[in-house]
């Protein structure tokens, strides 16, 4: 295979065309995300509709994290098997509908119920981001591309704790969550005006050049050091990320005492240093490439930055006033996306793009299944008294160590030259 792993007549498509399609895409996927901090955010009102303990709390978030996980494992393969437009069509209508039917959750059963759809339905969202960038953009281009998604998409979040309030005020938290599904057909609306007649869009990667959509499952895939290295960094760091997202409003009103409405700004604080850590990260990594540097010694610096900006977290235990808390709870979001998004870049460089969304998906899978174990222990940590020090002691030490693993698997990044592929 080439180095070259984007398709061949990527450049055919006009740049502001090209960014606006990636925009829409970022746009959709912030309403795909958006049940997150709806039910964070909510919980106090989701759990005196239930009569619901921290540990059934836990419970529905690895509920839903359960279900993505495994749906990751088909929506991989499905992204290989479609045109990039058709997956859009086929992820943003489910994950809408699954959204909406939250409309009618009136008992605990429904709530899971509507949740495990969710997730089956969200776990599109990731495999279809990546596969667009990879056919949108070409190498040295897509760290850049990765880090403006995330932006965007913490903007979406920093929104969330200003917006949810006050859609819950008036339509309730299923009103809210509905209100998600319905952005998400207005996206795939817009997606659609603009992807007509771009054939690399409409079209699957072409046989005859050595690249069949779909091909085999997970086989070659499962036998690669590559993957292992990738997917297992995956789960130890998205546990602290998982971990953030369901619990920091909880951490918030437990040692602070703040209200629904109070949360707003320093969520919206730790959102923010998530969208700006992804930019940032994707920004440097782009220019130490055009610059010359090895995607070795990029994606692995960069990492190594990230997993010691997160390293002090235990910190903010220990810290009586609560601003500097919210800071740094936005500086270990921004070493977490920049981090991850460093993992995502590592797959575009040695992944050929016919498995790009099944490497892809799986990594989701791994990095579900440690959102799984966190909200599990989470939930009966906190409800057996010993408070978040564990979880914190936890999350500080989980990038380093999934940096050690990456290292040991992956002592060397390289892109695949003279047609090889590691995942043959």
């Amino acid at each position: 295979m080439a180095a070259d792993i984007s398709p061949p007549h990527h450049t055919a498509i006009p740049v502001r065309l090209r960014w606006a399609l990636f925009t829409v895409l970022c746009i959709a996927g912030v309403f795909n995300a958006m049940d997150r901090p709806i039910i964070a955010i909510l919980k106090p009102d989701m759990m005196a509709d239930f009569g619901w303990s921290d540990s059934d709390f836990g419970d529905l978030a690895a509920v839903t994290q359960f279900s993505a996980a495994f749906a990751f494992l088909f929506t991989g393969w499905l992204v290989d098997r479609l045109s990039v437009n058709r997956a859009m069509q086929v992820g943003a209508s489910a994950w809408s509908l699954a959204a909406i039917a939250h409309g009618w959750a009136i008992t605990t059963s429904h709530v899971i119920a509507a949740r495990m759809g969710l997730g089956v339905t969200e776990a599109v969202q990731t495999p279809l981001t990546i596969k667009t960038v990879a056919t949108l953009f070409p190498p040295d281009k897509r760290s850049f591309a990765f880090g403006f998604a995330t932006l965007l998409a913490g903007a979406g979040t920093i929104a969330m704790p200003f917006v949810i309030p006050a859609l819950a005020l008036s339509v309730g938290w299923r009103g809210a969550l509905v209100a998600g599904g319905i952005g998400g057909f207005v996206s795939l609306i817009a997606w659609m005006w603009l992807a007509r007649g771009i054939a690399q869009l409409h079209t699957r990667r072409d046989a005859s050049k050595g690249e069949v959509a779909g091909g085999e499952a997970y086989g070659a895939i499962l036998k690669s050091r590559q993957t292992w290295g990738i997917v297992v960094a995956k789960a130890l760091s998205d546990m602290t990320w998982w971990f953030i997202n369901f619990w920091l409003a909880d951490y918030y009103r437990k040692e602070f005492g703040l209200s629904t409405l109070e949360l707003a700004v320093p969520l919206a604080i730790a959102f923010a240093g998530s969208g700006l850590g992804a930019l940032g990260a994707g920004w440097i990594s782009t220019r130490l490439l055009e610059a010359g540097w090895s995607p070795n010694r990029v994606r692995k610096s960069v990492m190594l930055a990230c997993a010691l900006i997160v390293a002090p977290l235990p910190l903010v235990l220990a810290m009586d006033s609560f601003w500097p808390v919210a800071v740094m709870i936005g500086v270990v979001m921004a070493g977490h996306q920049g981090f991850s998004l460093s993992l995502f870049s590592t797959i575009t460089d040695v992944v050929p793009q016919a498995k790009v969304g099944r490497v892809t998906a799986f990594g989701a899978f791994m990095g579900n299944m440690g959102g799984v174990a966190i909200s599990l222990v989470a939930g009966r940590v906190l409800d057996a008294g010993y408070g978040f020090v564990p979880l914190f002691v936890f999350a500080s030490a989980s990038y380093l160590v999934a940096l050690a693993w990456f290292q040991w698997l992956i002592p060397v990044i390289r892109r695949p030259q003279d047609g090889a592929d590691l995942f043959a």
